[in-house]
């Protein structure tokens, strides 16, 4: 089959040219022209991964990714490309066995952080130019030609940025329009429990970030604890397949004016990001947030310890705001250190050591096994008493700042503690060391 041949056939590069001779605005249903029918039938036969029909709208995607000339209007005529270049790079695309995808969330807010790699992450400031090569900017603008990616805006802000290796199991119609091949019978209303707002490659990014102190550091925490924002991540697919999201606008970030002496005795106004301050020891601890730490947090995640949604809700309430940032982080510490046995003596194991003992009373003994003192317990037992009076109805006063930190300090103190554990040594039950926390803490509460 031609597919073993390295590069784009003759008859490939013959039905390229003859849609690349097509002249603006094209025709009114380029699926239909008998040059793209002719390519697709060249693709159907070139190519072993290309289903049945051959692609159609995925081939279409791809070639206005590629600059097809007739699918570019006047202000985007600039834009097009060679057929020698397009053919090559349909080719590619037809070949690949993997893609690569990039997600790239701004830092909202961020004051000056030092540049971090870990695992497929990074964390840094780019160049206008550097951020427009990483969305792939002509292919970007070939697809959405009223929209920009307003590179020098952007520019002025961190940005996290997550690699992810994405195999290429299914045939490219299937990846550009997955609508048309999804599996009607599915209950198309089921909850995926664990789905997350964003891609898990760019959670688990998250996450590890979260772990570090940003409560301490904050110098403004009645504003905001968190050392940053992350109000979306832009995805950036290699498969040409796909066809290329929208870009997002910088005016979705925060802004102000600044307004600075010229030393000629005039103003100068410029917009610049809003940033929230933290304190020097931010720029000083956060190296330590490397390759060699995420290795350790990767390796915990696997233990039974991670075995809960421990990492869902400690994420869940970075992006939750008012009283859902509250509950996650309790939620959190419930997830990490909770049993149902604390409610169901039916599943305690023999011989229940602590007969007798309430479920937060369970909780704060652990609390104070894994940490190591009494006021944690406290701190728990207060924070779990104001979740209970929202839950349930009861009159409370406002959740106060000292509150709201507090509860996020004592679930990341927890998850972190937790990932500590798993380095002292196998673990073979989460039940077993949850009761052996208890052991220890119960005479301490």
């Amino acid at each position: 089959m031609a597919a073993t041949r390295e590069g784009p056939s003759p008859a490939l590069h013959n039905a390229i040219a003859a849609l690349w001779r097509l002249r603006p605005p094209g025709p009114d249903n380029i699926l239909a022209h008998p040059a793209f029918v002719r390519l697709r039938e060249v693709c159907r036969g070139d190519y072993p991964n290309t289903g049945k029909d051959g692609p159609n709208f995925a081939l279409s995607t791809a070639l206005r990714a590629l600059g097809l000339p007739c699918a570019l209007g006047a202000a985007a005529a600039h834009l097009t490309s060679r057929p020698e270049e397009a053919a090559q790079g349909l080719d590619a695309a037809l070949r690949a066995t993997q893609a690569r995808r990039l997600h790239l969330a701004p830092l909202d807010l961020a004051q000056d952080l030092p540049p971090l790699e870990f695992g497929p992450a990074k964390v840094c400031r780019f160049t206008a130019n550097e951020l427009s090569a990483l969305v792939d900017d002509s292919r970007l603008r070939r697809t959405h030609q009223r929209q920009d990616f307003d590179a020098d805006r952007f520019a002025e802000f961190h940005w996290l940025v997550v690699e992810e290796a994405v195999m290429l199991d299914r045939e490219p119609e299937a990846r550009a329009v997955p609508v048309l091949f999804m599996n009607l019978s599915k209950d198309l209303g089921e909850i995926e429990p664990h789905k997350g707002r964003f891609p898990p490659a760019f959670e688990a990014a998250l996450f590890f970030l979260l772990l570090a102190p940003w409560e301490t550091w904050s110098t403004m925490a009645e504003i905001d604890w968190r050392g940053f924002r992350v109000p979306w991540a832009y995805t950036v697919d290699s498969d040409i397949f796909v066809r290329a999201n929208a870009p997002p606008s910088a005016d979705t970030l925060n802004w102000e004016d600044r307004i600075y002496d010229d030393g000629y005795g005039g103003t100068v106004e410029e917009e610049r990001p809003v940033e929230l301050p933290l304190e020097d020891a931010a720029a000083t601890d956060l190296p330590a947030w490397d390759q060699t730490r995420w290795a350790i947090v990767e390796l915990a995640k696997q233990s039974v310890l991670f075995e809960t949604p421990i990492v869902h809700f400690l994420v869940r309430a970075f992006l939750a705001d008012g009283v859902d940032e509250f509950l996650a982080h309790i939620t959190t510490i419930e997830a990490a250190l909770g049993l149902r046995a604390d409610y169901q003596k039916q599943f305690r194991i023999a011989p229940d050591r602590h007969k007798g003992m309430r479920a937060t009373n369970r909780m704060r003994g652990r609390v104070v096994g894994l940490l190591g003192g009494r006021p944690d317990a406290d701190q728990y037992e207060h924070l779990f008493e104001v979740r209970s009076a929202f839950l349930h109805g009861r009159t409370m006063t406002a959740i106060s700042t000292k509150e709201r930190v507090m509860a996020r300090s004592l679930a990341r103190r927890t998850v972190e503690a937790l990932i500590l554990a798993t380095r002292a040594g196998p673990i073979t039950s989460r039940e077993d060391f949850l009761d052996g926390l208890l052991d220890k803490g119960a005479p301490l509460i």
